[in-house]
């Protein structure tokens, strides 16, 4: 998403962001095969896609009053391509076509495929869903006949439809102007949404469709904010999925989160000693890293008496950001290359690394690790998928080495639990669960389409769950008495 997209609007008057009264939108699709790497259009170059018919005359500006088109006749060009690359590289799900892949999850539709001898062969997608106006199947016959199927997702992708072309529209975005900081005094609820939204006093959001576009964005730093903060919605009580050990290692966070004042002033008198920033590592990172840098704000607002510095590190944290942030010689002085941002935010700073993290990890960029100002954050690693688990297979132990808690959201039930089987399979028991799996209370809103499987739709950040190394607690006598020591 564009920084462009920012209105610059007067704030409203402040009213409750309830979504309760509103109608009820599409309903949510059965949970899918999740991917591990970012297939979504956030991620994907179209250039090389072949361009659309233009023998037929394009609608005018999209108006909100006709948000709906089908995806190869959209006003927007952007739109036009993304469908071209749709047909160009997604399989039709109708059974009766051999499978192109093994499954990767029980509701992958490539699971229920048949593989006879007198199967069809796999067939691109061309049809589009005259209620959904995507890319869905190989033909109308074979939509008709899996229709029940499809119905499934049919309203979900419809939904996707609508809000791609909102954003392309002339409507003002009067959901996209962030409030900036507040009195402490003024406690954040993070209850929900709903909560979050009213306390920290963003403008009014009464449109459901407005409600998705702004949780698309703000999942990514709220969702760490509302684990790390001391009013966390998580918590060791019945239902509350913190752990025992996680309330050790979040205790030891919120303890320099939430530092008591110190009476510092403006004058010499009131000079007092800062701390270190909390650092922050994403690791794998690659749409966060591009959000624009007053959504990171948000993190530092919620807490108001630290600096925060964030690590974005892997090798698509840059990736279609060339002209934006060209990547810096690699001197003895900057022997990795980093991107460092630190004028947009005084209590914020972030660095960007295009290197794998287990290199960082061996040359010792960032020792010593201290879990009191660290912390660790994976948003969709795909741990355990196929296609990316090889590597991550060096990188986990060495988190786990560091001691500090490791944050990890999933697309979905299934995506998350592959990913602590395969973290337990790689390193036994030297795992303690921080935060149990399940479901993200600032998850994304907005429904995302898989450009390279259109059946497969998934929510930004749906679930999220925490992990660390294995500490032991020993007890070490001598003649000066006794105590216990936690290696």
């Amino acid at each position: 998403m564009s920084s462009s997209l920012v209105a610059t609007i007067q704030p409203q008057g402040r009213r409750w962001h309830s979504i309760a009264s509103k109608p009820p939108g599409p309903a949510a699709p059965k949970p899918s095969r999740s991917i591990s790497k970012r297939e979504s259009s956030t991620t994907i170059n179209f250039s090389s896609a072949p361009g659309p018919n233009t023998s037929n005359p394009i609608p005018g500006p999209i108006r909100q009053d006709n948000l709906f088109h089908p995806f190869s006749q959209s006003p927007s060009p952007e739109i036009r391509r993304r469908a071209a690359f749709i047909k160009q590289h997604a399989y039709c799900p109708h059974s009766s076509h051999r499978p192109t892949r093994a499954p990767s999850s029980p509701n992958d539709p490539e699971s229920h495929k048949s593989t006879t001898p007198s199967a069809q062969p796999p067939a691109h997608v061309k049809y589009e869903c005259p209620d959904c106006g995507i890319p869905t199947y190989c033909c109308e016959e074979h939509w008709m006949d899996d229709y029940e199927s499809h119905l499934e997702i049919c309203d979900t992708l419809r939904q996707i439809n609508e809000d791609d072309h909102d954003l392309r529209s002339s409507r003002s975005f009067g959901e996209f102007d962030y409030p900036a900081g507040q009195m402490e005094e003024l406690l954040v609820n993070m209850t929900n949404w709903d909560t979050f939204l009213y306390t920290r006093e963003f403008n009014a959001v009464n449109d459901m469709r407005a409600m998705r576009q702004v949780t698309r964005l703000l999942t990514y730093p709220v969702t760490v904010g509302s684990v790390l903060h001391e009013l966390s919605p998580y918590s060791v009580r019945s239902g509350g999925r913190l752990t025992n050990e996680g309330l050790k290692s979040m205790s030891a966070l919120r303890y320099t989160l939430h530092p008591p004042r110190t009476g510092a002033g403006s004058d010499i008198k009131g000079l007092r000693p800062s701390p270190p920033p909390v650092r922050i590592f994403i690791l794998g990172a690659r749409a966060e890293s591009s959000l624009p840098r007053n959504v990171w704000t948000q993190l530092s607002y919620m807490f108001p008496r630290v600096t925060f510095h964030i690590h974005l590190i892997g090798p698509e944290s840059m990736l279609n950001r060339d002209s934006e942030y060209p990547l810096p010689e690699r001197t003895p002085a900057n022997p990795f290359g980093a991107v460092t941002e630190d004028r947009f935010s005084h209590d914020m700073k972030i660095s960007t690394y295009v290197e794998y993290y287990h290199t960082l990890h061996e040359a010792q960029a960032f020792v010593p690790y201290d879990p009191y100002f660290d912390c660790f954050v994976l948003f969709h690693p795909g741990l355990g998928h196929p296609a990316s688990s090889a590597e991550w297979a060096s990188t986990v132990p060495q988190l786990l080495e560091t001691k500090c808690p490791v944050l990890v959201t999933g697309y979905s039930e299934w995506d998350m639990q592959r990913d602590i089987q395969w973290v337990r399979d790689t390193v036994g028991g030297e795992m303690d669960l921080l935060l149990e799996p399940g479901e993200n209370r600032f998850r994304s809103l907005r429904w995302d389409l898989n450009d390279l499987d259109p059946q497969d739709v998934s929510s930004g950040n749906w679930g999220v769950w925490g992990f660390r190394g294995k500490r032991y607690e020993t007890t070490r006598k001598d003649e000066g008495g006794g105590g216990t020591v936690a290696l």
